[in-house]
């Protein structure tokens, strides 16, 4: 995976056994999906979906446990884009806590025109940016 990112955990992320809730690795996914699109599609700027009718939708989530995380300051999720299709496209994802997975997941996310309120085609910019980060073309 060629995308890194560090995610804060933040004291209520724990549960009564001591360890990250289970519902708080979807954020943990969703903050590394928004910084690999700021980072890859935005050229950095975070609020480059904001002004603009592009958008994304979760079509499907996917998380698999592989061990808890305990009192951490934050995680490494690690993340990439395998493959574009024509309006959709998934994100593969490892979460590590301390070099060690902790959890690896999937979501699909279907590009969206907000004004239209209906799935679209993929950008060709970000067509374009995500095939060059990823696979060099």
């Amino acid at each position: 995976m060629n995308f890194e990112t560090e995610v804060a955990l933040r004291f209520d992320d724990l549960d009564t056994y001591g360890h990250v809730n289970n519902v708080r690795y979807g954020t943990y996914l969703e903050e590394a999906r928004i910084d690999y699109l700021t980072a890859v599609v935005g050229d950095g700027d975070r609020e480059f979906l904001a002004g603009s009718d592009d958008g994304i939708v979760i079509a499907n989530l996917e998380i698999d446990f592989e061990q808890p995380i305990r009192a951490a300051d934050s995680v490494t999720v690690s993340v990439r884009v395998p493959r574009l299709g024509t309006t959709s496209f998934p994100f593969e994802y490892e979460v590590r806590d301390d070099g060690r997975v902790a959890a690896t997941g999937e979501t699909t996310v279907v590009t969206y025109d907000r004004a239209a309120g209906e799935p679209q085609p993929i950008p060709e910019s970000w067509r374009d940016a995500i095939s060059e980060f990823e696979f060099g073309q």
